[in-house]
């Protein structure tokens, strides 16, 4: 279901937010209502891409919120945003994760990158609470380029033509998705940090503390990048190290 789209707006393209979800109907709400609450008029849907192994009442908050329930063949992230991508109605996509806060200038942050001649563009990181102060200097770091510094919480936005082009998300990856979706558009499609932040949940921080955290990331970015495991390999061990 179309959330805005006005007569004022015939030529401008469509915003397709894409949410990928499992069990996140307690945790989604304040989601939805920072993007419903700042859409302004211009015209955009949302799809809440959720797992086939989802056990809670999505589906009933999807309607009342008048969003997109889609549930999807296989779970995990990677085929779940795909599967909600292939579904939107917009030539915009924008990968949103269930506990992330919005920037309230998102729809219009996304068409000023469209207007410069960006393919792609995400925002830098701020965080609900600082568990360690060390999460200051996380967040700081996501204003860089650089690989390691970058997340699919801080929010991808990507041309649906561009996203066709790379053949979405790869199906390989159940973990690094966002990481490997970058890597392989770097080198032909322009790519922006918007200067702006998106709100993250620090519940993985405060479950598992900041150095375990760290350890976890390193741990798997380096066997990532070194190819030094599978992806299926990468998912159980980030699952063996986190709770």
């Amino acid at each position: 279901m179309i959330l805005k789209r006005t007569t004022n707006h015939k030529k401008t393209p469509l915003l397709s937010i894409i949410i990928p979800t499992y069990n996140e109907v307690g945790s989604i709400e304040k989601c939805l209502t920072q993007i419903q609450e700042n859409l302004g008029e211009l015209p955009a849907e949302i799809i809440l891409a959720d797992s086939p192994n989802s056990t809670d009442k999505l589906k009933e908050l999807a309607e009342k919120r008048k969003c997109v329930y889609l549930q999807t063949q296989k779970g995990g992230r990677n085929f779940q945003m795909n599967q909600g991508a292939e579904v939107a109605k917009g030539n915009l996509l924008y990968f949103v994760h269930a506990d992330v806060i919005v920037n309230k200038n998102f729809n219009a942050d996304i068409r000023q990158a469209i207007s410069e001649g960006y393919d792609m563009a995400a925002y830098r990181s701020e965080y609900t609470k600082y568990p360690h102060p060390f999460l200051y200097i996380n967040a700081f770091f996501t204003r860089f380029p650089m690989i390691w510094c970058r997340g699919g919480d801080q929010t991808l936005f990507i041309k649906k033509e561009v996203f066709n082009a790379l053949n979405g998300f790869s199906e390989e990856h159940a973990i690094m998705e966002d990481y490997d979706i970058l890597l392989r558009a770097r080198e032909k499609y322009k790519f922006k940090i918007i200067p702006k932040t998106v709100l993250i949940s620090s519940r993985k921080y405060q479950q598992n503390g900041y150095w375990k955290v760290q350890k976890a990331n390193y741990l798997i970015m380096r066997k990532w990048k070194k190819k030094e495991a599978s992806p299926s390999d990468l998912l159980q061990t980030y699952k063996h190290l986190l709770d």
